[in-house]
């Protein structure tokens, strides 16, 4: 059988870096607050200037050196994002139109938040498989520094930018690339994570902007306790499915939002933390490029190699969850 690989993985951060104690000069907060609640001791900020396909095509140039493909071979670009450059177009036809991509590829974005990585590898993987498309680049960007109170310290600790991207092909080789993935959506959630105003709902105003609707609203005790359930119960699932046990896995890439949530996570699948990639403290929540950003920064760093499987796990608004399970 066919199966679809990541032929490359590449990222990009903003120069900016906000510390705690840089936050602790805006908010009533300190260092040892936001690390002992999140464990993030700093996280990227774009620049006014730059924009989400700003982080975006950076990502992707790296990600397709990386893979040694060429944007003339990209014939499906997908987008997960929650803060696009405009409401339309999409921020994937503005990065395919930059990046050289041609204009008889398929560009679009999708909004799954957080879980946004994910829910696009599983797009691309059933799309490459009906042999429909060649060669797919799928990125995560976030400028979430955009859409968040810098005045409200519950939630202005938690997000920074970034962007991740992979590049993904077909194989002959049978038992390599994705091996499967399980996502789903749980919209009774909906109001635990979101931004009110902007919308057809609420269509932006001068009440609108003066009542801050336009910024991240979060229940974060709420968000904390379905996170490490749906995760769990995703990361069982994959695994089972695939006649695997725990042991078997050799690194999770969780979707990066709290340090304690992936510590609840570890200690309900029984897994010692170091079997979990975290960068979390070095970045804080950048929702859809989390998962990509620790991806690549993994491979780098040696801790991915060939033979070894490597499951991801995320949840995000909407509320969205997923996992997906890739052999080297």
């Amino acid at each position: 059988m066919a199966s679809v690989i990541i032929a490359g993985v590449g990222a990009y951060a903003p120069e900016r870096i906000l510390t705690n104690d840089d936050l602790a000069k805006m908010v009533d907060t300190s260092d040892e607050w936001i690390r002992t609640r999140s464990g993030i001791r700093e996280r990227h900020i774009a620049a006014p200037d730059q924009a989400c396909s700003d982080l975006a095509l950076i990502a992707a140039q790296r990600a397709l050196a990386d893979a040694k493909v060429s944007a003339s071979e990209v014939d499906l670009l997908i987008i997960a994002t929650a803060t696009p450059d405009y409401p339309l177009p999409s921020t994937a036809c503005v990065v395919q139109h930059k990046l050289g991509v041609p204009p008889h590829a398929t560009a679009f974005d999708i909004a799954a938040a957080c879980s946004g990585f994910v829910y696009a590898l599983e797009i691309a993987y059933g799309q490459l498989l009906t042999g429909r498309y060649k060669c797919a680049l799928i990125i995560g960007s976030e400028k979430l520094s955009s859409i968040t109170d810098w005045s409200d310290r519950t939630t202005c600790v938690l997000f920074g930018d970034g962007a991740g991207a992979a590049v993904l092909k077909k194989s002959d080789q049978d038992g390599i690339g994705i091996i499967g993935s399980d996502l789903g959506a749980d919209g009774e959630l909906a109001e635990y994570l979101y931004t009110p105003a902007g919308g057809s709902r609420c269509p932006a105003s001068p009440k609108t902007v003066e009542e801050k609707g336009h910024f991240l609203r979060m229940k974060g005790k709420e968000i904390f306790k379905n996170a490490v359930r749906v995760m769990e119960t995703v990361a069982r699932e994959m695994v089972e499915q695939h006649h695997l046990s725990l042991d078997q896995i050799n690194l999770v890439i969780p979707h990066q939002a709290n340090v304690r949530i992936v510590e609840a996570l570890a200690g309900n699948l029984g897994l010692p933390m170091d079997r979990f990639y975290v960068n979390i403290d070095r970045y804080g929540n950048t929702s859809s490029a989390s998962i990509p950003l620790a991806l690549d920064e993994a491979r780098k760093a040696g801790k991915i190699k060939p033979g070894d499987y490597t499951l991801l796990v995320a949840f995000g608004a909407g509320f969205t969850y997923g996992s997906t399970l890739i052999r080297w």
